[in-house]
């Protein structure tokens, strides 16, 4: 029996946790999640019935992480991983996990949506900006940076890279030379081709 258990289905974010358990060299028990049948064993460890989430099985008891950005850190965390940043990588590695986790995931979910801020006190009020300088900023860091943390992939890179890939695959991010560049460096990794195969359910 693994030590974790990753609530599942491949048409979400799950596949972002499926991607860090990869990087960690772990094999998670699977529960596969129907949108219109939850299980009960996914609304009892998160009431918000979202993907991911995922359970650790300690010695000292069960241990409930949800949020995308949070399970991947966490893996890294507990399985001492050498996907943790360096101290010369820190600043930069939490910068863009959770510049992914904030302004890109809102940004480009309310554009899909149909909404953008109107002016600039609309952009001042929901913390992001506009979408442009979203997509801008983060094009402008992978036009001079390989990675996150610069020449070295880290854990940060399944979190912000899922959001690229997933953004380009449908359409939500608009392309630019250093994000498909960027996209390719992540599908080269054997943990990226492993963890996009389905699991045996």
């Amino acid at each position: 029996m693994s030590s974790y258990t990753l609530f599942f289905n491949p048409m979400s974010r799950a596949m972002i946790a499926r991607w860090a358990f990869a990087e960690v060299g772990v094999e998670p028990e699977f529960v596969m999640v129907e949108w219109d049948d939850k299980p009960q064993s996914l609304l009892d460890a998160n009431p918000m019935g979202k993907l991911p989430t995922i359970i650790h099985h300690t010695p000292d008891g069960d241990h409930v992480v949800s949020e995308g950005a949070a399970v991947c850190h966490y893996l890294a965390v507990a399985q001492k991983s050498d996907l943790l940043p360096r101290p010369d990588e820190t600043a930069d590695y939490f910068r863009w996990l959770f510049f992914a986790a904030g302004p890109i995931e809102t940004a480009v979910t309310n554009k899909a949506m149909g909404w953008e801020p109107e002016n600039a006190k609309q952009e001042m009020t929901v913390g992001f900006g506009s979408y442009e300088r979203v997509v801008d900023t983060l094009d402008n860091w992978f036009q001079s940076h390989d990675y996150v943390c610069g020449d070295r992939f880290t854990m940060a890179d399944v979190y912000v890279g899922s959001q690229v890939d997933w953004g380009l695959n449908f359409g939500t991010i608009t392309e630019r030379d250093s994000f498909k560049a960027y996209q390719a460096r992540l599908r080269s990794r054997d943990t990226y081709t492993a963890a996009m195969n389905p699991p045996d359910m």
